[in-house]
């Protein structure tokens, strides 16, 4: 198999991330006017004279509300994103907890990167390491500055030379295709709406028990709970809407095009194919409880394949199957 199509997969994970960047500020704002219309509607009731509760969406009431909170929405969503976005590598960093590792440390995996940069004329990226016997390593970053390849110390210690360039060269490709970008990215928009999402629901679930829907608790209580549960189901319907989103935009070639970029970087597909089967059988980083980050490994992390959740993850799983990964590398 012939490795092609490199600057189309970095256009196409330009335009991507761009789409992402559009898109963000959207959904966002849906979810906002749609709270503000449920509340509007559940708040804005009255009796006729046989009794009968009527309740109606006053649009213009609703729209009077959004335009005043949508500069505080807009101004601090934008600066949760900027620092966020900047901060990108500590974020990432403190979730599977690895620190920098120093040449003198291991001169070893710092040749190696060094002679796999050299071939492709890209600039050497950051090397960062996890405490973990267990196999696994990822690319991260959005720009020079921050592009960092991140290893076990599993993998320092099970794989040899030539398997350890090919997994590093299948990192470095990833840099190369901009994947990295894309994925930090969606990381960050999909963390972003949870924490909004989680916000509302417990800020409604307080005013329930604590407020309102206890001084009215014969007329309003009910309306109260309707609201509290229309809005979960609004916001987890768009949290998922966009994770499933971002599980598409992230195709599931980018791990065969980084396999193909890792096997010509090091020359030896069989290398990588027998890094691969190591891993498989003890892909580490369990301790990472994050859906969203574990999308940046190279092999996912069995602990996150199990029971309902899991098998539903796996329906829009970023990451192919890996022994399909490794037959096609032993084609080559």
């Amino acid at each position: 198999m012939k490795y092609v199509g490199m600057q189309t997969q970095i256009r196409r994970n330009n335009m991507l991330s761009v789409l992402l960047l559009l898109l963000f500020p959207l959904i966002i704002l849906v979810t906002v006017w749609g709270f503000l219309a449920l509340v509007n509607y559940f708040g804005n009731s009255s009796y006729d004279a046989s009794g009968q509760l009527i309740r109606q969406l006053d649009i213009a009431t609703v729209n009077a509300y959004f335009l005043q909170t949508l500069p505080w929405v807009v101004g601090i969503v934008g600066v949760w994103f900027a620092i966020a976005y900047f901060a990108n590598a500590s974020m990432v960093s403190r979730a599977v907890r690895s620190r920098p590792l120093e040449r003198r440390e291991n001169p070893r995996v710092y040749n190696i990167v060094e002679n796999l940069c050299m071939t492709c004329n890209m600039e050497m990226p950051a090397i960062n390491i996890v405490n973990d016997r267990q196999l696994n390593a990822f690319a991260s970053g959005i720009n020079s500055k921050s592009y960092a390849v991140t290893l076990t110390t599993g993998m320092l210690d099970l794989l040899d030379d030539d398997e350890l360039a090919g997994v590093i060269g299948h990192e470095l490709t990833h840099i190369r295709n901009r994947d990295t970008r894309l994925l930090i990215t969606s990381i960050i928009f999909v963390g972003i709406i949870s924490t909004v999402m989680s916000l509302i629901v417990r800020t409604m679930y307080h005013v329930m028990w604590t407020g309102s829907g206890r001084r009215e608790k014969d007329k309003g209580g009910l309306s109260v709970f309707f609201v509290v549960l229309l809005v979960g189901i609004v916001c987890c319907a768009i949290a998922y809407f966009f994770t499933s989103l971002t599980r598409f935009a992230i195709s599931r070639k980018r791990e065969y095009m980084a396999d193909a970029g890792g096997a010509e970087l090091c020359g030896n597909p069989l290398a990588l194919a027998s890094a691969l089967k190591k891993i498989s059988n003890n892909p580490g980083l369990d301790h990472v409880n994050r859906e969203d980050v574990a999308q940046l490994f190279i092999v996912h992390p069995d602990e996150m394949n199990s029971g309902l959740l899991g098998f539903m993850s796996g329906l829009f799983s970023t990451h192919p199957d890996t022994q399909k990964r490794i037959e096609i590398l032993e084609q080559f």
